[in-house]
């Protein structure tokens, strides 16, 4: 066994892998994260002798360059959920706050949200973030889900914290919650033109 110097830093991780969510009906979850946000499924779990019962639980992936992964989000059906809060809050009560999905770009972002608002789907906040522009939705579950683009990195990586504090809200229904002025968007750190 390799020694230790416990002096070095350990390496810090590229980023969370994947998130697995308890949902009551999975029928239910499984049309959300397919029809409305767009994942892929990429399997189920198949019983096992060796492990007794075993809920149900599907795998999803969304567009890796092309290729699907093992999974971004899973989702395990346990009737026994209580029911979602009434209404969405951002910080509300429940115990995940949210979970933010990437789209590849701008005009991908569009696209979906024109699809998710002609499909009826409640947007409960639109916001133009100094990193992401984002539109924020819930599942049938009560988890919150945003799906963003991110800003290009010139635009904030300068000072990412006040791009992090930055917050423009939008406009969730109508016309107006589609339109997105990425030209007008703030810069945060750049040095004045």
């Amino acid at each position: 066994m390799a020694e230790h110097d416990s002096n070095t830093p350990a390496v810090t991780p590229v980023g969370v892998n994947h998130v697995v969510l308890n949902v009551r009906d999975i029928e239910e979850a499984h049309k959300f994260w397919t029809e409305i946000i767009g994942l892929k499924q990429v399997g189920a779990l198949r019983p096992r002798t060796d492990m007794g019962p075993i809920p149900k639980m599907r795998f999803y992936s969304g567009d890796h360059g092309g290729k699907m992964t093992h999974h971004d989000v899973a989702i395990v059906e346990n009737p026994n959920l209580p029911p979602p809060p009434a209404e969405w809050q951002l910080f509300g009560t429940q115990a995940i706050n949210h979970i933010a999905i990437a789209m590849p770009d701008r005009a991908s972002w569009l696209k979906r949200l024109e699809y998710m608002q002609a499909k009826g789907v409640k947007f409960n906040m639109r916001v133009n973030h100094g990193v992401t522009h984002s539109v924020y939705i819930n599942d049938p579950n009560g988890y919150g889900v945003e799906l963003l683009y991110e800003l290009p990195r010139e635009m904030w990586e300068r000072d990412i914290d006040s791009g992090l504090n930055y917050l423009e809200l939008l406009p969730t229904e109508g016309k107006e919650a589609l339109q997105d002025d990425l030209e007008n968007a703030p810069r945060f750190g750049a040095a004045a033109e």
